[in-house]
């Protein structure tokens, strides 16, 4: 699809395209056709995301601890997030991918894709500053925000998890990081959590805490359905 359909989505044009294809290329497609990949514009996106949602955050809800903030910006920062907002404006329509990462549908993967707007958001900076760049993050991650806002003073996965599996009486309760993949910048970890050494959940995360909590987050899933 042309990449004007893209700027539309996301409210945006760019002065310089090159930049919007590099933010939309992969490694698979880079290695292939000798070309750099989106990975630096991840890197740089990561910070500008984190600097933009904390600089929100303190000008907005100043009731809030800095603990509290920290744990809103937590929750809005993650792979979920991106996720959304990339199915939102259809980046998989527009991702430049190796063979391989096509035929296993890579355009669908929420690494990719989160991963993939972090590099525009770099990409959107880069292209007009940070005052378009905040815009695009406010904007997509502002209802977010408000809802996390909302439950800050609730209790995290793993207590919520560990409240639930003692409910009858004392267990032993341990997460594990069974695999850690990718260069320094962009890691990702896989946890799993076990009750008494049976495997409840498995997770995956940008850092070994949010790998945990997600595992934990599948674990109480998968309790409530039971």
């Amino acid at each position: 699809m042309e990449l004007q359909q893209l700027e539309k989505n996301i409210s945006y044009t760019f002065k310089d395209k090159e930049l919007i294809k590099k933010a939309l290329t992969h490694t698979s497609y880079a290695y292939e056709h000798r070309k750099e990949s989106n990975e630096k514009l991840e890197f740089l996106g990561d910070s500008i995301l984190e600097f933009i949602t904390s600089k929100y955050l303190y000008e907005n809800y100043t009731y809030l601890k800095e603990g509290e903030m920290t744990k809103v910006r937590a929750t809005v920062v993650c792979e979920d997030s991106l996720y959304k907002i990339a199915k939102m404006h259809d980046f998989g329509d527009f991702l430049y991918l190796g063979k391989s990462e096509k035929k296993t549908g890579g355009n669908t993967r929420p690494a990719i894709l989160a991963d993939s707007v972090e590099a525009v958001i770099a990409a959107i900076y880069l292209d007009g500053g940070l005052e378009e760049a905040d815009k695009f993050i406010i904007q997509n991650l502002e209802g977010e925000i408000r809802q996390a806002t909302k439950h800050v003073g609730d209790k995290d996965y793993k207590t919520v998890l560990q409240e639930k599996l003692q409910e009858h009486g004392e267990v032993k309760i341990e997460y594990e990081i069974i695999s850690e993949t990718g260069p320094d910048h962009n890691k990702r970890f896989e946890a799993q959590v076990k009750c008494n050494k049976k495997i409840l959940a498995k997770g995956e995360g940008k850092s070994k805490k949010d790998a945990q909590m997600h595992a934990a987050k599948k674990a109480l899933d998968d309790l409530r359905k039971e």
